[in-house]
């Protein structure tokens, strides 16, 4: 029954020409959506250029052309300051201390009194040593005062004696020797003459042996009235050099047995820096260089130079040992803590840029270098530090233009540069110059 309805529908003329009518709408429809999609999908596959904005206006910068300079190559470390020279002055002889001319801070100059013994006692033992050498010098025939101790054993009054005596001896002999051959006088006087000789010779050689002890003796009465005297000298104490006084530790009215400590002194002028640097930065350093330090708490810079190398490194540390002296003007102080710095290369030629040409973020340091007209970044590896200047080891190389101060300058942004020739040259705070050394 359907079937036959449906079949009646699409017979009818007027129903046909409907849907035919219907078709032609919707293929129009159909083609105009389908010129439409295509000239989308043509602008969208249009080249990026046509749609491009134009440039933004170029910034103005300030900028400096990268020069090699002249640099110091220096070696940190760390260390102290000590006395050049730091001596305990103690008694040689005892004594009542009678009186003590310094006392903490004072400052001495070589050979001036610091402390005095009393000399009583040693003055009379001096005496007593004189009056025993003049009794020797006596005994010997010298004059009774005297430096001069020299006689010969045969000269002295004594040995004189005892040669006289023999020689009359000798003579006595030879006489009874001649009687006797003439058969004048009897054996027996010959024998007394003979051993009468004989008597006299032993006399003269002692003499002459008991003015040797005698001149022994008074070589030793001589050395104790040395001692003596020696004795009275120290017991006023002097300073060995100039320096300071560090601490007091007698008074005045102590009794000090010998090697009792009276003060210490130091010497300030100059003193001793010691320093440790590292085993490989060790090789670099030898006698003569200069050395640059400064104090905790203060911007003065210090000069001194290297004086002393140990041979060898300490075995624990690997820390090599060096001493430089260090002129003191008046403000250093032994035992003060110092940051130094060794002076390895004085004309050593570095790439260095201003810091305000220093771009550091998170870590990262770059410089922007001016390139055709356009500020290009470029990542650096930076060394030293000279004042208001930091040297680059790569990244960048003598010639280039870099920005000063690029603060918000983009990557590849147009920028017009105004190059600052003074930027160029070199300055004093290449040289560590950030104020004047003392000493």
């Amino acid at each position: 029954m359907s079937l036959g309805l449906a079949t009646f529908h699409f017979n009818d003329p007027l129903m046909t020409e409907n849907i035919q009518n219907q078709s032609r709408v919707l293929l129009a429809l159909l083609s105009a959506t389908g010129v439409l999609l295509l000239v989308a999908c043509q602008r969208d596959s249009a080249p990026a250029s046509t749609s491009k904005k134009p440039d933004a206006p170029a910034k103005t910068v300030r900028a400096s052309r990268i020069r090699l300079m002249p640099v110091e190559r220096t070696v940190r470390s760390f260390g102290s300051l000590s006395a050049h020279e730091q001596a305990t002055l103690s008694t040689k002889v005892p004594g009542r201390l009678e009186n003590l001319l310094v006392d903490l801070g004072s400052v001495l100059r070589k050979d001036e009194i610091i402390a005095q013994l009393d000399q009583k006692d040693y003055k009379l033992r001096l005496q007593q040593a004189e009056a025993l050498l003049a009794q020797a010098r006596v005994r010997l025939g010298l004059p009774l005062h005297g430096e001069d101790d020299t006689i010969a054993p045969e000269d002295t009054s004594q040995a004189r004696q005892a040669k006289a005596v023999l020689d009359e001896a000798r003579t006595t002999r030879e006489r009874i020797r001649n009687l006797s051959d003439q058969k004048i006088i009897s054996k027996s006087e010959v024998e007394t003459a003979e051993a009468a000789y004989t008597v006299a010779l032993g006399k003269h050689q002692a003499t002459v042996e008991e003015a040797r002890t005698q001149q022994a003796l008074v070589a030793q009465r001589r050395a104790e009235v040395r001692i003596a005297r020696q004795a009275l000298e120290d017991t006023t104490i002097t300073a060995p050099f100039d320096g300071s006084v560090q601490e007091r530790r007698a008074n005045i009215g102590e009794y000090l047995s010998a090697s009792t400590p009276i003060i210490t002194l130091v010497r300030m002028d100059p003193l001793r820096l010691r320093l440790e640097v590292a085993e490989a930065e060790a090789s670099k350093i030898a006698a003569g260089q200069k050395v640059r330090l400064t104090l905790q708490g203060t911007t003065n810079i210090y000069s001194g130079e290297i004086k002393r190398l140990s041979p060898a490194l300490d075995e624990r540390s690997r820390m090599l040992r060096i001493e430089a002296d260090v002129p003191n003007p008046g403000t250093l102080r032994p035992g003060a803590f110092v940051t130094a710095e060794i002076v390895i290369n004085q004309k050593d030629m570095a790439v260095t840029v201003p810091n305000r040409a220093l771009v550091t973020f998170a870590g990262i340091e770059k410089i922007f270098v001016l390139e055709s007209g356009r500020a290009i970044e470029r990542g650096v590896t930076t060394g030293q530090r000279f004042g208001q200047n930091v040297e680059i080891i790569t990244g960048i190389s003598a010639g280039d233009v870099v920005i000063l101060e690029p603060g918000a300058v983009q990557n590849g942004a147009s920028v017009t540069a105004s190059i600052d020739e003074s930027s160029d040259a070199p300055s004093s705070s290449l040289n560590h110059g950030a104020s004047k050394p003392n000493g």
